[in-house]
């Protein structure tokens, strides 16, 4: 399995329009609840990852480690050329 930041972007979405659905009865709001939580969760953290991954990127470029070479990029920051 191979997620994006793009991929949770669009999970979170996709909870917030389950969220909004207004057929839901009582126990399937409270259960969507329980999910968007559970999936918030788990997004805050990889969140968390990209900032850290992004924080060392800078830190690299505004200390000149690898000058001259190429530095690569996180995937997980999706940058591309």
């Amino acid at each position: 399995m191979k997620n994006t930041l793009t991929d949770l972007n669009n999970h979170l979405f996709a909870e917030l329009e389950r969220l909004s659905d207004e057929d839901l009865d009582e126990e399937a709001v409270k259960k969507e609840v329980q999910r968007s939580k559970a999936i918030t969760s788990v997004a805050k953290v990889i969140v968390e990852n990209g900032k850290l991954a992004l924080d060392t990127m800078k830190h690299m470029d505004e200390y000149g480690y690898n000058k001259g070479k190429e530095v690569k990029v996180p995937e997980m920051l999706e940058m591309k050329k």
